[in-house]
């Protein structure tokens, strides 16, 4: 029925005829909003990029789907119904409520006509929708996790010893050391260097890897990223910067239609980029690989979705575009030896490990936090997180994640995970009821093994990584000036018995290992005020990890690990060592 009220005069009421002779048919109104609506969509698309957090979120996150999607319903219907009939009597000139409305409520609620009627209900409507969304997140949320231990745990390999790690690729120069160093080795005047990221060389060698983007405001909207840069991650010494330029058409660090982001979402828009870019080479030629993020929908026992591997993007310099899936992506001979899974997937899988005996089992008053774990916690200034990136025997990357014991007093490692960085394939190793000395633990015995260096202040312990010789857990940790601007030497705990070695020689890194320990081209070390030609120290702790004793380890000298038979004695170790 067509509404009675005049149309709005120039008085600036919010009174909206409906029918009567002024107004105007229902197909008309209908077209009208039609039109409305298709300008909107219009302009949507061809800014899609903009809003694809939002628009992703309605389509895979339960409560947002709830709340935004319930609000652009709302939008819609109120949009398209026909104007409410409203009394003549009660609508005012819109300046005279803006003059005595004391806030934006006030306006709100003295809005008398059909706009202010649909108006106050949508805002109902969005109110009672966040309520909603809430109540659905909460539970959502804990489905998820468990739905992702229950896959994680699937999928994955339990497996007796460690893998070995690859002596050729060891994890030598922190990201830190790597930024200040190479950023002090280039000049360039309109571009910078952009995020740091691990990356395989052409040689193979594991390496630190940058954008050469644009820099500076002006420079973001006309120039170009100008290549890729990559510098050696593996020697302390004699480290290789190579510089891979040629223009790219979309890339890092360029703004709006220009930028990687924008083109990377305008032609695969269902799916996320949650990882940086792996910046790498190719037969010379620069380019970047951007893994990919998708969901599933579970609809029992409530509804919920799960994160999956969407494969990944492949950037070429021309600005061509590849979206591969994981298939296609682990036989493209352009990323062969590159990273392709998603680290955040890695991360978001590792932290959903908690909830795999169940919801109910990690809550915090009633759960009994049965067999829980959680992602080992790591100390302020470690200059590291988790998972850790390390190189395998045949160049396979793995991610790497220490999990200790639920709790807020444990330190100690109960699992490691490892995931095959192409393939996505899970195993791990379970300490059972021994427990692994952890990165925070571990970084704490280096500091102690060496009481004369001036920790903090000249000097600091960074970047625990895990590497696997022989069957064995170590913890791979650096020591730089605080500054970081180069590495001094490298230390390795044992996560099992808490041995610790120093090594300064990249060679003597590279054979300790592989298990053996080279003997020439050694630096001598000084310890106190003599001169020591040592391959490495062996510092000997007790159960409390203060330092009993360091033996410098010569070169051709053999060591050999004699376990006491004193249990009071345990935590010691003694070193024979042959000539």
């Amino acid at each position: 029925m067509a509404a009675n009220s005049p149309s709005g005069g120039d008085d600036g009421s919010f009174d909206v005829p409906g029918g009567g002779s002024g107004g105007r048919s229902l197909a008309i109104h209908a077209a009208t909003r039609l039109l409305g609506v298709g300008v909107v969509v219009l302009l949507w698309y061809v800014t899609r990029p903009l809003w694809h957090g939002f628009v992703y979120g309605v389509l895979y996150s339960p409560g947002l789907t709830v709340f935004g999607g319930g609000s652009v319903l709302a939008a819609l219907v109120l949009w398209f119904l026909p104007p409410f009939d409203v009394d003549e009597d009660r609508t005012r000139p819109l300046g005279r409520v803006l003059r005595e409305a004391d806030s934006p409520v006030d306006v709100l609620l003295e809005l008398q006509g059909s706009p202010g009627r649909k108006l106050r209900l949508f805002v109902t409507a969005v109110g009672v929708l966040a309520i909603l969304s809430v109540l659905v997140s909460v539970p959502a949320g804990m489905f998820e996790q468990r739905t992702l231990a229950q896959q994680t745990m699937g999928e994955a390999t339990e497996v007796e010893e460690f893998p070995q790690a690859n002596p050729e690729n060891p994890r030598v120069v922190p990201r830190q050391v790597a930024d200040i160093t190479t950023r002090g080795s280039v000049s360039y005047r309109q571009h910078r260097l952009g995020t740091s990221d691990i990356a395989r060389t052409e040689s193979g060698a594991l390496a630190w890897s940058y954008a050469i983007q644009p820099d500076g405001f002006r420079n973001t909207l006309i120039e170009h990223q100008r290549g890729v840069l990559v510098t050696e991650m593996t020697r302390m010494d004699d480290r290789q910067i190579e510089v891979y330029e040629e223009e790219f058409t979309y890339g890092e660090g360029m703004l709006l239609h220009r930028s990687a982001d924008w083109n990377l979402k305008k032609t695969d828009y269902v799916t996320e980029y949650d990882d940086d870019a792996v910046e790498f080479s190719h037969d010379g030629r620069p380019y970047m690989y951007y893994p990919k993020t998708g969901h599933e929908w579970h609809l029992t026992p409530f509804p919920h979705t799960t994160p999956t591997w969407d494969g990944g993007a492949l950037l070429h310099p021309d600005g061509r575009i590849d979206h591969l899936t994981p298939e296609e992506a682990r036989s493209e001979p352009i990323l062969e030896g590159q990273r392709l899974y998603p680290t955040t997937l890695t991360r978001t899988e590792m932290r959903s490990l908690g909830y795999r005996n169940g919801i109910i089992n990690q809550l915090p008053t009633v759960g009994a936090h049965r067999g829980q774990i959680e992602v080992a916690r790591l100390p302020s200034g470690a200059d590291n997180a988790q998972p850790f990136v390390i190189d395998l025997e045949g160049e396979r990357m793995s991610y790497v994640t220490a999990m200790e014991p639920y709790g807020e007093d444990t330190r100690g490692l109960d699992e490691v995970w490892f995931v095959d960085a192409e393939t996505g394939e899970y195993t791990f190793f379970g300490t059972d009821d021994e427990t692994l000395t952890g990165p925070e633990r571990a970084m704490g015995i280096a500091r102690s093994a060496d009481s004369r260096t001036n920790w903090g202040q000249n000097f600091v312990v960074a970047e625990p990584v895990p590497v696997t010789i022989d069957g064995e857990l170590w913890w791979h940790i650096k020591v730089s000036p605080t500054d970081f601007t180069d590495v001094t030497r490298n230390v390795f705990v044992n996560a099992d018995t808490g041995r610790t070695v120093e090594i300064r020689d990249d060679e003597a890194v590279r054979s300790f290992i592989a298990g053996t320990v080279a003997d020439e081209d050694l630096e001598p070390i000084e310890d106190g005020d003599e001169t020591v030609d040592a391959v490495y120290y062996v510092i000997i702790t007790d159960e409390n990890g203060d330092v009993v004793e360091r033996i410098p380890v010569e070169p051709g000298q053999e060591t050999a690990i004699v376990e006491p038979d004193d249990e009071r004695a345990r935590g010691n170790e003694t070193v024979a060592g042959a000539g």
